[in-house]
This record gives structure tokens, sequence and C-alpha cells, in this order.
């Protein structure tokens, strides 16, 4: 039963999200596996005006690195001032989600 619940915690790349309960005697273990989104880069000139502006309000003394983007329309920014990244996450109308 170990064996099983390891080999599950170890498939974080699986296309779905699960969520799994093994329960054996008084051992009891919850496995959560999610998707991870994937990114393809893209040019600057190709993110969306709404993000843009965005970014324009919030980070108008950065530089866009690099703009990548996920078949959801989510856009990943990374974005610079003097040598420090800044790493922003933004939905297709230009939401910011995550700042790292």
């Amino acid at each position: 039963m170990r064996k099983l619940f390891l080999a599950l915690i170890a498939m974080t790349g699986l296309t779905a999200t699960a969520e799994v309960t093994l329960t054996s005697g008084s051992f009891e273990a919850i496995a959560s596996i999610k998707q991870e989104k994937k990114y393809k880069k893209i040019e600057v000139s190709e993110v969306s005006k709404e993000v843009l502006a965005t970014i324009t309000k919030n980070y108008g003394n950065y530089t866009i690195k690099e703009a990548h983007r996920a078949d959801d329309g989510e856009y990943k920014l990374i974005l610079t001032k003097d040598g420090i990244d800044t790493t922003v996450t933004c939905t297709s109308e230009g939401e910011i989600i995550k700042i790292y």
C-alpha cells in the first residue's frame, strides 16, 4: 500500500487533477496531483493590449524581457529593472494573478 502511495505522489506530471485517499488500518494519507500549465514563448508584440495596459500602469519603469502564453490565454511575463527580474502572471483580460 505504501508503494502505491509513493507511486501516486511521484506522478505529478499527469494531465488531469486527481485526489486519492488511501486507508490501511490506522494509516491514512491523501495525495493531490495537480496539472501544471504549459506556456509557450511569444513575442512581446503578441501580448494583449489589456495586459500591456496593466503592466504599464503597475510596472511603468520595468521592461518586458520575455513573454509567454498558455493555451487558456493566461500570460506569464518576465519584467526587468536594474538587472532584477520579476515574473508576473496575468489573465488575458489583464488581471494580475501572481507576482514572484
